[in-house]
């Protein structure tokens, strides 16, 4: 069995998040897991922006999303009151996975990058494809003509 793997290299999508009070520790910094909380709004802003929202992929086609790997890199830190932007990216578009990168800035300066694979799953948590409507409309947003790498598992 092979999957297929689509390189989009799509439109970056961007969101703004403020950084409250209760997203910072003691010293005003923001507590390490509050980025992935801003990562998964990004996400989600990204698939609003397309016309998708979670529950309604859920009650049309059943599915659900959940994280498969992520790797983070911490590069500086957020403080109260900053105002940051999220900048979203499908790169690459399998059967059933999603995989993005992530920058989440204030101004010029990245704070924190993600690189996650996402994958779309039924309520009993088996693999399902990535429905065709979000498949086509991530298809549209690269610039060129998507690419094909063909992975083996």
């Amino acid at each position: 069995m092979t999957g297929r793997t689509v390189a989009v290299a799509g439109v970056t999508h961007s969101t703004q998040v403020r950084v409250y009070y209760e997203d910072t520790d003691a010293a005003g910094i923001v507590y390490y897991a509050n980025f992935l909380k801003f990562a998964e709004r990004g996400r989600t802003e990204m698939l609003r922006s397309l016309g998708f929202l979670h529950h309604e992929i859920e009650a049309n086609t059943g599915v659900i999303f959940a994280v498969r790997w992520l790797a983070v890199d911490y590069i500086q830190p957020a403080r109260l009151d900053d105002l940051l932007r999220i900048d979203t990216r499908v790169v690459e578009l399998g059967a059933a996975t999603l995989r993005i990168e992530q920058q989440i800035r204030r101004d010029d300066d990245v704070l924190v990058t993600t690189d996650i694979l996402v994958a779309c799953v039924g309520r009993d948590g088996k693999p399902r494809r990535v429905p065709d409507g979000m498949r086509a409309a991530l298809a549209k947003t690269a610039p060129a003509a998507p690419s094909i790498v063909v992975k083996t598992p």
